[in-house]
């Protein structure tokens, strides 16, 4: 096991601000924006056109008409319909835009389909940066009217805002230099401002296809296997590996409290149905699962022991942990931690259902074989991208 204090590296005197959905996203989001003065960084993997892509996009157009450098990455096919219809218009009013993996074809499987840019990070004039789950479109645009998509980001001040600007930058460079866009790589504009601003503990992880593949799960395996008390996760599309889910259930078994919060509303059906094929092993060594209904849950967060916490854009889905550029903050911080696990207990009590043990124990044949169906033909999906042969694909 990799040591608590070697890795990954923390660093001490941050603010890290909890920010709970769109409603309290966006408005610090486009404040920052506002208000920079030398260059934006913006990284997402949905850019839609809707009321809050447009309130974006209108900050981002005045940042650059008043002379800072603007640079928007998005993802080539979670954007592809924005990048299709406004993407010239941004670039003619200043702004620098870039597509990851541009889409050219729309062959489901194709081999690299699944290879995305699904990080959501963004760095202001190397002061301010945030780092979530939060895509940039409506969180209110669900089939829902008056509940919006669940889901947490963080805004960070201090020494961490130095890993999350090399990262953005870097993958500005390579995505440039892979477009052959030389017009567009940069130069050095803002340093970031890393004197203490805070008094938290943080790190940032990313998940890459070259040195970091398995930094994300690394963290979280680090983090469930010392448990003493509890785990609490809350995940949107919950599909993990044999190491993960050993981890949770040892972690059952020798008396940690392991609380799931997990999608219950379909909007992927086979990532939904697959997960359920995971329900019966880990409600058999304890492990509670809840099920979120109020409205579509797109969080990615974790509260360990009540002072380690993440909060990023990485899924508990080979998706994400395998396949897909993500990004996490890990806080080593009592205050933080109670805060978010204190936002995922209202969520649970105010629209999750607890499901019953004794249910899913008497669940037909039929009905989880059809789970194992869905489960198996998700594997064949990754398997297809190129990681069929990788051994973390199925935990071992």
């Amino acid at each position: 096991m990799i040591s608590r204090e070697l890795w990954p590296h923390f660093s001490e005197g941050n603010a890290v601000t909890l920010l709970e959905n769109g409603a309290e996203f966006f408005p610090a989001l486009a404040s920052a924006i506002d208000h920079a003065r030398h260059e934006v960084f913006l990284e997402t993997y949905i850019f839609r056109d809707d009321r809050i892509g447009q309130m974006i996009a209108e900050a981002l157009v005045r940042a650059a008409e008043r002379g800072v450098i603007v640079s928007l990455l998005v993802d080539g096919f979670g954007s592809r319909d924005f990048v299709a219809d406004h993407m010239n218009r941004l670039v003619e009013k200043g702004v620098r835009m870039l597509v990851y993996r541009r889409e050219v074809g729309r062959l489901l499987l194709r081999r690299h389909r699944l290879r995305r840019l699904h990080r959501k990070l963004a760095a202001i004039d190397g002061k301010i940066a945030f780092v979530g789950g939060i895509n940039i479109v409506d969180d209110h645009n669900t089939a829902l009217p008056g509940h919006p998509r669940h889901d947490y980001a963080v805004r960070v001040e201090g020494p961490l805002l130095q890993p999350i600007h090399d990262t953005t930058r870097r993958l500005w460079e390579l995505v440039a230099w892979a477009s052959f866009r030389q017009r567009l790589r940069l130069r050095n504009v803002a340093t970031p401002r890393t004197g203490n601003a805070g008094t938290i503990r943080a790190a940032f992880v990313i998940r890459d296809n070259l040195r970091h593949r398995r930094d994300i799960e690394t963290a979280y395996l680090q983090a469930i296997d010392q448990a003493e008390h509890e785990v609490v996760i809350a995940n949107a599309y919950f599909l993990p590996g044999r190491r993960v889910r050993k981890a949770l259930t040892a972690a059952a078994d020798r008396g940690v409290s392991v609380i799931i919060l997990l999608q219950g509303r379909v909007e992927y059906a086979l990532q939904h149905y697959a997960t359920k094929a995971l329900y019966p092993a880990l409600i058999r060594h304890g492990v509670r699962i809840f099920e979120y209904h109020r409205s579509f849950l797109h969080a990615k967060v974790a509260v360990v022991d009540g002072h380690w916490a993440t909060v990023g854009s990485s899924n508990f889905d080979p998706f994400s942990l395998l396949l897909a550029r993500e990004g996490n903050v890990i806080v080593r911080d009592t205050g933080f931690a109670g805060q978010l696990r204190e936002r995922v207990t209202i969520a649970m009590t105010d629209g999750a259902i607890e499901l019953d043990p004794r249910h899913w124990r008497r669940k037909a044949w039929l009905t989880r074989a059809l789970h194992w169906i869905a489960y198996g033909l998700v594997r064949i999906a990754v398997g297809l991208s190129g990681y069929g042969g990788d051994r973390q694909a199925d935990g071992r």
